[in-house]
């Protein structure tokens, strides 16, 4: 017998396990960024810098705001391509299990 959730519960839920998977890629970041390394060497100097955002349902959301603080700026948003971001996410799915998409936000 199907009973009705709370209002608000289904996403509560939702909210945890977000929490609880960007707890485990946040602990294994390292270890996905040296098996991106170990794949390809261009897609990781294109995330290597990246920051942890959240994840928002299958998509982590990283932040490359800290890339501004230097003189002349090192933005690879134009040389990151699909091969790159396919390489980072099949090293986090290698080192998690996470099947995810990525999308990124720059601070303004």
């Amino acid at each position: 017998m199907n009973q009705a959730t709370p209002s608000g519960s289904d996403e509560r839920q939702v909210d945890q396990a977000d929490q609880e998977e960007f707890a485990l890629l946040k602990g294994s970041w390292n270890a996905v960024l040296d098996n991106l390394l170990a794949q390809n060497r261009i897609a990781w100097l294109a995330y290597f810098d990246a920051r942890l955002v959240s994840i928002e349902g299958e998509t982590l959301v990283l932040s490359f705001a800290d890339s501004d603080k230097f003189v002349g700026g090192h933005d690879f948003l134009a040389a990151r391509n699909p091969d790159h971001k396919a390489a980072l996410l099949r090293a986090i799915a290698e080192e998690t299990s996470l099947e995810l998409d990525v999308t990124e936000v720059k601070a303004g």
